[in-house]
């Protein structure tokens, strides 16, 4: 597996390769992990408080599907409002996604962490975070309604748009864009990266249900550390606290 390669003594990036990658997350997740933590606690909290407000009942549908027969999900008391709802929630969680990415940066060039640097989204390009997450979400979506495998093909071109979002201050569609001309010229490491992040992300549900507490935020990370082999290590984000 290949080494790092130091920029200088304030911060690490990985080589431009899968397993480089993979490992530099792995480092930069074991400084962070309890953040990543906390922003899986408020989004199951979220969740809770929506099924509740709805009516939908998450773990009888799960028995109606195992019982056999016709299912309709759309049928199920409350599950299109769920949805709907739970769409909307997931959009306003995306800058606390984001946050985590600021997070890991911090760690990775050993500046002072603070808990307030989660919600570094909500105060630092919020509207193109919400245009990326809603575009980004739709493009998955039309590809799972192909076909499952599909969105495998096509996450990689989303893989590094919050972080070009967070240190460029990029707009929504040029996170995009940059997003998907740097993946389409690495295609394979893209791919291969993107993949093997989602396994370890959702291995938590596999392994442990409630596990996915602590494995699903690994996406995050790799996210940042794909953006430092291809881009480099970002640039120190000054903002105002006030």
């Amino acid at each position: 597996m290949s080494e790092f390669n130091e920029f200088d003594q304030q911060g690490s990036v990985p080589n431009k390769d899968t397993g480089s990658i993979i490992s530099h997350a792995f480092e930069m997740y074991k400084g962070v992990f309890g953040y990543g933590i906390v922003a899986m606690i408020i989004y199951l909290i979220g969740g809770i408080i929506i099924q509740s407000l709805t009516g939908f009942n998450s773990a009888s549908m799960m028995e109606e599907m195992k019982s056999g027969g016709d299912f309709n999900y759309w049928n199920a008391p409350g599950f299109s409002m769920y949805m709907t709802f739970s769409g909307l929630f997931g959009l306003l969680l995306a800058p606390l996604y984001v946050g985590l990415i600021y997070i890991v940066n911090k760690y990775n060039t050993k500046s002072p962490i603070e808990f307030s640097d989660l919600f570094i989204g909500y105060r630092q390009n919020f509207v193109n975070i919400l245009i990326y997450s809603f575009l980004s979400g739709l493009i998955t979506t039309i590809a799972a309604a192909l076909c499952f495998f599909p969105v495998i093909f096509v996450y990689p071109f989303l893989l590094i748009g919050y972080p070009i979002l967070l240190f460029e201050n990029a707009s929504a569609t040029e996170a995009l864009s940059k997003s998907f001309n740097i993946a389409k010229e690495n295609y394979g490491v893209f791919l291969l990266t993107g993949f093997l992040g989602a396994l370890i992300s959702l291995a938590g549900v596999i392994l442990c249900g409630i596990g996915i507490i602590l494995t699903a935020p690994f996406m995050m990370v790799v996210m940042y550390s794909t953006y430092c082999a291809f881009l480099g290590k970002p640039r120190q984000i000054m903002y105002n606290k006030q």
